[in-house]
């Protein structure tokens, strides 16, 4: 079982004491304050509690400043925030400071090869590795460009693990089969359109409307960008989508709405497309399968690494040529495949005649060549 803070218009927090108990109450109290929470640990120079200030210079120090003047969400702050803790309170298993707490060791120490030790020791899946090093890089980010307190960022650049292909990416075929399922008109049949046509993610689709609609395009600044890289997303509106909107019920702030002519939450919306892909006989499939499918016919179609980057709102190539460099395998191998099958008729080259070597005839020279 899993528990989550919920507020409206705020991201939601995971909750990971027990309930019941004091801890349990102030990481709650905590969610609502919008402040990060300081998992309790045992008295020690490494120790997690936000009011006692470590020492200056060591990792748990960076992570105490980072938590108090870095310019990040509550909640992605929480989240950061628990992989931190865990950090600062893992043990050396090695070396002449064996048993020490990572909290207590100078941050401006720790190099690559410390950061895949962590990467390695703190998580099992690809998946949560990854995020491991992504949290460490986005700290030691802010700690050189921002705060001018660290001279280099030990995570840059180390490559991602490879955690299989996550969401399954829609078919041509089941987009059909969904539509035969949902006909023209239906709510179901305008949320497969919007998230296939505009490529946004269920968080931007929920509150997707017709104020982000100026003269055909559509203007919007992606949640996950406002965040990051505040990137805004411009697309002009395909005559499939204008007439799918055209043809179905839209609320006044968004297009889709519920079965009270409320607009969906990011999570009922999910669990809404997740009963449509059930009733279409889909359970492979899911909204945000949708924005890889777009981005796998575009990048088939031809679309740059730079095409896709200004749809889907990407900053920089890591996603892109995921779907490029397939889109281009394909090709090539659809363009390539005849080269397997034997040649059935090559041209047979007679010798020539005893003592007419020096003088070929036009025909065997042809020959000669061709077999060249």
């Amino acid at each position: 079982m899993r528990l989550y803070f919920r507020a409206p218009g705020r991201e939601k927090i995971r909750l990971r004491e027990t309930p019941g108990t004091k801890p349990f109450d102030d990481e709650v109290a905590c969610a609502r304050l919008g402040i990060p929470y300081a998992k309790p640990g045992p008295e020690s120079a490494a120790t997690t509690d936000v009011g006692k200030p470590a020492p200056e210079g060591t990792f748990l120090w960076l992570c105490q400043q980072y938590k108090k003047r870095a310019k990040v969400s509550a909640g992605v702050l929480a989240r950061r925030s628990t992989i931190l803790d865990d950090i600062c309170e893992s043990k050396l298993k090695a070396g002449p400071k064996k048993g020490a707490k990572r909290g207590t060791l100078p941050f401006a120490l720790m190099e690559r090869k410390h950061v895949l030790e962590i990467r390695d020791e703190l998580r099992d899946t690809p998946g949560a590795q990854n995020e491991v090093v992504k949290v460490i890089s986005a700290m030691f980010g802010w700690a050189v460009n921002d705060a001018e307190i660290a001279k280099v960022n030990p995570a840059l650049k180390i490559k991602r693990l490879y955690s299989g292909d996550g969401f399954h990416t829609w078919t041509i075929e089941e987009v059909r089969q969904f539509e035969e399922r949902h006909p023209l008109g239906s709510k179901a049949r305008l949320a497969l359109h919007l998230g296939l046509f505009t490529g946004l993610r269920r968080e931007d689709l929920a509150i997707l409307g017709r104020q982000h609609v100026r003269n055909g395009w559509l203007h919007i600044k992606p949640k996950k960008t406002t965040r990051s890289s505040g990137v805004d997303v411009e697309l002009p509106i395909l005559p499939e989508l204008q007439a799918t909107i055209n043809a179905s019920p839209c609320g006044d702030l968004t297009f889709l709405v519920s079965e009270w002519g409320t607009p969906f939450t990011v999570n009922t919306l999910g669990n809404k497309m997740r009963d449509w892909c059930d009733q279409a006989g889909l359970p492979q499939c899911s909204l945000h399968g949708l924005r890889k499918a777009g981005a796998t016919i575009a990048a088939e179609n031809g679309a740059t690494d730079e095409q896709l980057m200004a749809i889907f709102g990407w900053t920089t190539k890591q996603q892109t040529t995921l779907y490029t460099r397939k889109a281009q395998r394909r090709r090539m191998a659809g363009a390539a495949a005849h080269l397997l099958v034997p040649e059935q008729n090559p041209a047979k080259i007679v010798p020539p005649a005893k003592g007419v070597e020096k003088s070929e005839t036009k025909t065997t020279k042809k020959a000669r060549k061709i077999n060249a």
